[in-house]
């Protein structure tokens, strides 16, 4: 690790479209910030499937004023990379890429956030780290084969193949329609007697469609209970049977990464929604000086805050900041 240390007033932790979102803030307001992010520029867009359609319109998803260019109403993956490619080199962000965060700790009244590649120094840190580096495992014997994915990127390697798709939210059910409409044998494991009921408008009549012709085929009240190479073994109210699988997408859900919130020293709240504690109106955390931004916030809801709803988040942190950095100044 190269220690050499760097000193700002404002230090960002995640570099998606909520890092982004108060980066720009920052710029404007003349704080000195800089933005550190463990992967790639809007890491976890990039890693979403190479043809996902986002659920919002592309209006909706604008930030700081700029406006978000698509062909559909609705904007893609690609758009949306191409957007905050845009945003970083129109505003000329700071941001250090593939530098990852190892902890934090309290010197003084500054911060020493600690990383990879060296140490910085803030007043100010905002934590942004979304949820979707994090799935949420099914912890059974099997997940560790190959042949299990957490994360979807595109039909063509199932064409052909047993596919198990678990679940019956969106991102389920546009995996078992993708898969299946590119050739895929699909099956469906969920553990509801139904489609998860909030599935979007213009997705469940075409799921429930293929399901009742018997194109995809659907177990409900059905958990997985164990995974071999090639089989799975599935559970429900009649006993258990074991069907051929070649792979398994298991479309669980994400969280926010807690071992990274908690190497911050964040408090996060005892009850099932595991948020970060802070300040609904201010976002700050009971870390002096240290906020929450974006959909991180929400901790476990993952369906309750998107980029949509969070994108005043960049302007409410840096408003505080600016106040108090001009109370200091007095």
């Amino acid at each position: 690790m190269n220690n050499t240390t760097h000193t700002h007033t404002l230090i960002i932790i995640g570099g998606g479209p909520s890092g982004i979102n108060v980066a720009i803030a920052a710029a404007r307001a003349g704080i000195d910030y800089l933005v550190l992010e463990k992967g790639v520029l809007a890491n976890s867009i990039y890693h979403f499937p190479t043809n996902m359609t986002f659920f919002s319109t592309s209006l909706k998803l604008e930030i700081a004023d700029t406006p978000f260019i698509s062909h559909q109403d609705k904007p893609t993956r690609r758009e949306a990379l191409e957007y905050y490619r845009r945003l970083q080199q129109t505003h000329e962000l700071n941001i250090r890429l593939y530098e990852p965060v190892v902890g934090m700790e309290r010197v003084g009244e500054d911060y020493r956030i600690t990383t990879s590649k060296g140490i910085h120094h803030a007043r100010f840190v905002v934590v942004a780290t979304g949820f979707y580096d994090t799935p949420n495992l099914l912890h059974i014997p099997g997940e560790e084969l190959p042949k299990v994915r957490h994360y979807y990127d595109d039909a063509h390697p199932y064409v052909g193949q047993d596919v198990l798709v678990i679940g019956a939210a969106n991102s389920a059910c546009d995996v078992a329609l993708e898969t299946y409409q590119k050739g895929a044998k699909v099956t469906m494991a969920i553990r509801e007697g139904e489609i998860y009921p909030r599935v979007k408008y213009w997705i469940r009549p075409n799921i429930e469609n293929r399901i009742a012709e018997g194109s995809i085929r659907a177990h409900f009240h059905t958990r997985v209970i164990a995974i071999q190479p090639d089989s799975v073994t599935l559970e429900n109210p009649d006993g258990t049977f074991t069907i051929p699988n070649d792979f398994v997408l298991a479309m669980t859900g994400y969280q926010p990464n807690y071992p990274l919130l908690r190497s911050l020293g964040l408090p996060i709240s005892d009850d099932d929604q595991a948020r970060p504690i802070h300040d609904e109106h201010h976002l700050e955390t009971p870390l002096p000086n240290v906020f929450v931004a974006g959909v991180l916030c929400a901790g476990r809801q993952t369906s309750t805050l998107f980029i949509e709803n969070t994108r005043n988040h960049g302007e409410v942190i840096v408003r505080q900041i600016c106040k108090r950095v001009a109370d200091a100044e007095k």
